[in-house]
């Protein structure tokens, strides 16, 4: 007979336990796991396709970026916790004033993204990255929802201050046994308030009372001495005029009431009664969005300005928009593509001070350390010969990332997952097709896992000397640890797709007669490339959707796309950006603007860099140099 939840919990939270040492453990021991800046976002959203620079004051050092990080949050944790002191990131361990999460609920729920394009809606479902931080979340139903959670739980409790609070956004399905982990992590002594976030709905049901509430559980780092604000004008509410008259009344004879009311005001109890976002200018379409009303409640009770709040499950972005609001300091994260996408256009409309966008790129990395395949060469080996190719013998090529086809004189080349494939591995290759075993082959084919972002340039100047880049699948080393080499290679269904890249036309440079001083740059999209259809989660009749917008319009999957118009060749500075849902300029949701003229001040010589990131969150980048 299967053991009960309750027989489950304690090996749940020793082996959960035993998990997180092993992270710190490892930190502590110099393990370093990075979070790479993709972008430092200075917001500036096209309205009328000409710019002005209205971010020039803005693009200068400072002390503290908030943070929108992508990717699996126990690893964007632990990058938090280790900290990067070379990059002038200190740890943050124990300085963190408030987490709010809000996780998935334990429903089961369908969390596939609909995305509207030209001519229909395409329907995909979690993409591989998702896939991989879910893999088996669900898989033994509630037990495996603990097991995912209560490591986690862990390192936000080492993350937090000795003042600092946690709240814990859940419902029906798992809330009974959340407060019992939430009790073991933090302490029963720790827990202040079950909060009752109760809201109208429209459900009917005939087997049950309606269920028209979530329970937020509410914990401190330190019972002693945690930071709670009852005097902000976001935790108190009104009294009913009736009842006024009666306190005021009693105030008379009792100092102790005449301090609770506060001005007529009285602190809001444990019950919220808070409607869903309705408001237009707030709604983002994500399906689980919650209203900036019960963020500006949760931060303003617990947090001061200038406090760091933090969200791992970050969604629509609701806390990060209010703690902005409230001119607190934050990081927000997710796992999900169709979250960053909508967080990082939200802050831009919100007109958000410059922040980060950064990704946990280690995945395969952190895949390929946890498997048990022990060293690059023999996971070289096993793609190769997933693609069909063939390996050298050590006495004919003593580099075992190399390969042949056996009939077309193709060389293959598999790059590590513990690297970036960029320009530098092209140009290996490409020498490699002209000198390996004598030369004389006819192509050769790069299999990489990561790519740097400006591969986009070498793939196209190689593309006509007989180089090819490919991307090897993503989940790959998961799906070889469950189901095994031979069944893989069995069944025939491993696909290495093409990357995707963007195309400019030539920039062109000119006077600008409002400024003698500046000159008008002008930047215009000529084409985008997918990457391979079958190497996105889709079916067949979404792929087919798909195929005709990438024939017919393939601009349409670009869904944000910004500028640096003074690239350092180090940080991305986005100091122009467009995307779609912006109509101010175009009164078209399901396109860009594609051109652009920018203001910039006059230089001889300068490197424009052009990134764009498509409908399913894929990123490409082009760097040129305009000038002499």
């Amino acid at each position: 007979m299967p053991k009960t939840l309750i027989e489950e919990l304690p090996r749940i939270a020793a082996e959960g336990r035993r998990e997180a040492q092993q992270v710190l453990d490892r930190l502590s021991g110099g393990v370093q796991i990075g979070l790479q800046t993709n972008e430092l976002v200075l917001p500036a959203r096209d309205t009328s396709g000409l710019w002005r620079g209205q971010t020039t004051n803005q693009d200068h050092y400072q002390p503290w970026y908030n943070r929108l990080i992508y990717g699996d949050n126990m690893l964007a944790m632990q990058a938090l916790l280790k900290g990067d002191p070379a990059n002038g990131t200190p740890s943050l361990r124990g300085a963190v004033d408030l987490i709010y999460i809000d996780p998935p609920f334990d429903s089961k729920a369908d969390y596939r993204t609909k995305i509207t394009l030209p001519g229909g809606e395409v329907v995909q479902r979690p993409t591989v990255i998702e896939q991989f931080g879910y893999s088996d979340l669900w898989e033994k139903g509630t037990v495996s929802y603990l097991e995912y959670m209560y490591p986690r739980l862990v390192l936000m409790r080492e993350l937090l201050s000795e003042r600092g609070s946690i709240y814990v956004h859940i419902d029906w399905h798992v809330g009974h046994y959340m407060k019992i982990i939430l009790d073991d992590i933090f302490g029963k002594e720790s827990f202040l308030n079950e909060i009752i976030w109760h809201y109208p709905s429209m459900s009917r049901t005939e087997t049950n009372f309606p269920r028209k509430h979530d329970t937020i559980f509410l914990y401190t780092k330190g019972k002693e001495n945690h930071y709670f604000d009852s005097d902000n004008e976001f935790v108190r509410e009104k009294y009913a005029e009736t009842t006024v008259a009666r306190s005021q009344y009693a105030a008379g004879f009792n100092n102790d009431v005449a301090g609770y009311l506060k001005s007529d005001t009285k602190l809001c109890d444990s019950v919220w009664e808070i409607g869903h976002v309705k408001s237009k200018n707030e709604i983002v379409n994500y399906a689980t969005q919650k209203p900036e009303k019960l963020l500006q409640r949760i931060i303003a009770a617990s947090t001061k300005e200038g406090d760091i709040v933090c969200d791992f499950f970050g969604g629509s972005g609701t806390t990060a928009a209010v703690a902005e609001r409230l001119n607190r300091r934050w990081i927000i994260n997710d796992i999900g593509k169709p979250a960053a996408l909508v967080m990082r256009k939200r802050l831009i409309d919100q007109e958000a001070k410059p922040f980060l966008y950064q990704a946990v790129g280690d995945y395969q990395k952190q895949a390929f350390a946890t498997s048990h395949i022990k060293r690059v060469g023999d996971l070289s080996q096993i793609v190769l010969g997933l693609y069909g190719a063939l390996p050298f013998a050590v006495e004919q090529v003593a580099d075992r990332n190399f390969g042949y086809m056996k009939d077309s004189r193709t060389l293959v080349m598999v790059d590590s997952p513990n690297k970036l494939t960029g320009p530098a591995t092209i140009k290996r290759a490409y020498e490699a097709k002209g000198s390996l075993l004598g030369g004389g082959w006819n192509k050769v084919v790069v299999l990489g896992w990561n790519f740097s972002y400006d591969i986009s340039q070498a793939i196209q100047e190689y593309a006509d000397k007989g180089v090819e880049v490919l991307v090897i699948p993503p989940d790959l080393i998961d799906k070889l640890s469950k189901k095994g080499y031979r069944n893989l290679i069995n069944s025939g269904n491993i696909r290495f797709s093409s990357l995707q890249y963007l195309t400019l036309k030539p920039m062109k440079v000119g006077p600008t007669p409002l400024n003698p001083d500046n000159e008008t740059l002008t930047v215009e999209l000529e084409n985008y490339v997918l990457i391979s259809p079958d190497n996105l989660p889709l079916d067949d009749a979404n792929k087919q959707k798909l195929q005709k917008v990438m024939a017919d319009d393939p601009l349409a999957l670009i869904e944000y796309w910004s500028i640096d118009p003074d690239y350092d060749g180090v940080t991305f500075r986005s100091k122009w950006q467009d995307y779609r849902e912006n109509t101010e300029n175009d009164n078209d949701p399901l396109h860009c603007v594609y051109k652009v003229s920018l203001d910039v001040p006059k230089k001889a010589n300068r490197k424009v860099c052009v990134k764009a990131v498509d409908v399913f969150g894929y990123e490409s980048m082009v760097v040129e140099r305009v000038g002499q």
